[in-house]
């Protein structure tokens, strides 16, 4: 019988942007997707903001699909008959809402060639912001770690598996690096994970002006990631965030979200720019303080 993987902790940025598969051989043996930074992944555990759902099957044999929205974008999950504790849960939540989920991983082709990844679930569970606030922390530990082991890898030039398992990595940790840059073939774009791990720390910490720099080399593995003292510019933002949310509060008269247009019009009234009304919604959405029910309304979570 084969043991359980273990559940990843990653953001929907690195799971999305993989496109490595490795296909099981054997009958019931596990498959997995390998992601830029070297996670080999099998089972992940996410968590965030369940924004909507659907019934794609029928009332007697539901199949449900949902989309779960963390600080960097979304995860897609599909959840049928075969998963009878998570379709359960499924029926009784309502988006939005927080939730976190354990499950497979799967690869999809897309038409137009590119790779399209999905989670199935075996579990479903509705959570707190705070602990969404504790997985949101851990998964940015976990990427900065792969991230600059992955560097520190580049940087001792054709070391093998062997090698990496002797100067301390575990076997998973050192296969996954070397297969990914075997075959993804580059360092993997560092700024877009600094920019998935700022994002996380500027929720995280609200009150602290944030800024990594996206630095496109790393040089060697800092201790900790230096984070400044809040600004003037951090002030104008906290500001600007609480007008968007108020507005937002406001504008919700029917429950199904504030109008795009109305909202632009009071923003506008209120002194905030068109362009600073997008970047302020943006941040929030990266917060998972407010989605979009479809292109035309905002709503606060």
């Amino acid at each position: 019988m084969n043991a359980r993987e273990t559940a990843w902790r990653v953001f929907a940025t690195e799971l999305n942007s993989s496109t490595l598969e490795i296909k099981a051989t054997e009958e019931k043996a596990p498959s997995y997707i390998v992601t830029p930074l070297g996670a080999k992944i099998n089972r992940v555990l996410i968590a965030g903001v369940m924004t909507e759902k659907e019934n794609t099957g029928s009332e007697e044999e539901p199949m449900w699909r949902a989309r779960i929205q963390d600080v960097s974008g979304s995860f897609y999950i599909n959840v049928g008959r075969f998963q009878p504790e998570a379709a359960a849960t499924m029926a009784d939540l309502e988006a939005p809402c927080f939730v976190a989920a354990v499950g497979r991983v799967r690869a999809y082709n897309a038409d137009d060639g590119r790779v399209l990844i999905s989670v199935r679930p075996e579990h479903v569970i509705p959570i707190t912001e705070d602990v969404r606030k504790e997985w949101i922390l851990e998964t940015a530990k976990s990427t900065w770690r792969r991230l600059t082991n992955t560097k520190w890898v580049l940087g001792m030039g054709d070391a093998t598996e062997q090698d990496l398992i002797k100067a301390g990595m575990s076997p998973v940790e050192a296969f996954g690096i070397t297969y990914a840059l075997d075959n993804y073939g580059q360092m993997p774009d560092s700024s877009l994970y600094l920019k998935t791990i700022q994002a996380a720390l500027r929720m995280l910490l609200p009150d602290r002006d944030v800024d990594l720099g996206f630095p496109e080399d790393l040089s060697g593995e800092p201790d900790e990631i230096e984070i400044p003292e809040n600004g003037a510019s951090g002030n104008n933002s906290a500001q600007l965030e609480d007008m968007i949310l108020n507005l937002l509060e406001e504008l919700d008269t029917d429950g199904k979200g504030a109008p795009r247009e109305e909202l632009e019009r009071r923003a506008e009234a209120e002194g905030i720019s068109s362009i600073e009304l997008e970047e302020v919604s943006n941040t929030l959405m990266d917060k998972g303080l407010v989605y979009e029910p479809n292109l035309r309304y905002l709503k606060r979570i």
